[in-house]
């Protein structure tokens, strides 16, 4: 009788492992502050989400799935952590304005915010659809750009010092098969710089950070095939896991950054300054003539 086939490995980081993981920062380096973190209930986002909970602050974490929020929320209360849960769909201003409504009247509103709500699907760009193509942009590019408006407009109508994470990717180096994505990432960089000087007087700082190959359930959507090359992606010939990612964001958008602005800070092993990335099976005819050194 043939072996059972083997579970397939869970992808990312759980919420035991979130708990315990070691932090370089102190354990009230973050007391006193309210952060609200879209896509908050899951990958990068749940592990910042965690890590600063665990650093003393007031965490909001915001998406669609109201289930997915409570699990995530129940996890941090039940570690000990200040944590609450609110839906909000990105793509339409009007939640986002009442999700900052309830946010004030239960918190007195936030000091960060961390755009970590997205999501793209691997399809050759030649394919894409236009129902695709808007879906990914209206919430990678659009549904960014609503959230930090919203979060701004406040913090300037209340004279409150702000700060700005977004998540995007590595637009620099090839990354290829989301070309909607790296429009919309790119353009969320773009805006990055323009806001940093625009909102300086405001005393609101924004700024980027872009993962490279960190290993997230969202991995799913790929080719087991395509993901299996991710740590050839970059010269640390390694993935990386969303607490690195976390660990960073919790130096950009807190205290220690305080003179950092319109930058974009890559997680990413130096993939951007490395070969490609596929996300879709890579064309044989980047393997034709030319692809080896040498030959006679």
């Amino acid at each position: 009788m043939a072996d059972a086939a083997p579970e397939p490995r869970e992808l990312g980081l759980d919420d035991a492992d979130l708990a315990r993981l070691p932090t370089v920062y102190a354990p009230d380096a973050f007391a006193g502050r309210t952060v609200l973190i879209s896509g908050g209930a899951g990958g990068i986002g749940r592990a910042t989400a965690w890590l600063l909970g665990r650093l003393g602050a007031q965490v909001i974490i915001a998406g669609r799935d109201e289930g997915k929020l409570e699990t995530a929320t129940e996890a941090m209360r039940a570690a000990g952590l200040k944590a609450a849960g609110k839906p909000v769909n990105v793509r339409d201003p009007a939640t986002i304005t009442a999700l900052h409504d309830w946010i004030a009247s239960e918190f007195g509103g936030i000091d960060i915010l961390v755009n970590s709500a997205g999501g793209q699907f691997p399809q050759a760009a030649i394919d894409f659809s236009t129902k695709g193509w808007n879906a990914v942009v209206d919430t990678n590019l659009n549904g960014t750009w609503y959230m930090m408006q919203e979060a701004a407009r406040r913090w300037r109508d209340a004279k409150r010092a702000g700060s700005i994470v977004s998540i995007v990717v590595v637009t620099r180096q090839g990354l290829h098969g989301v070309a909607h994505t790296i429009a919309a990432r790119a353009g969320v960089i773009g805006l990055t710089q323009a806001l940093a000087v625009e909102w300086a007087p405001l005393d609101i700082r924004v700024n980027c950070i872009a993962p490279g190959a960190i290993e997230t359930p969202g991995w799913r959507v790929y080719d087991p095939q395509v993901v299996k090359a991710y740590p050839r992606s970059n010269p640390m010939m390694r993935t990386a896991t969303t607490w690195e990612v976390a660990e960073a964001c919790a130096y950009l958008c807190g205290p220690a950054a305080a003179y950092v602005t319109g930058e974009v800070l890559n997680v990413a092993g130096g993939a951007q300054l490395w070969g490609e990335t596929w996300t879709i099976p890579r064309p044989d005819f980047f393997d034709g003539p030319g692809s080896e050194q040498g030959g006679a």
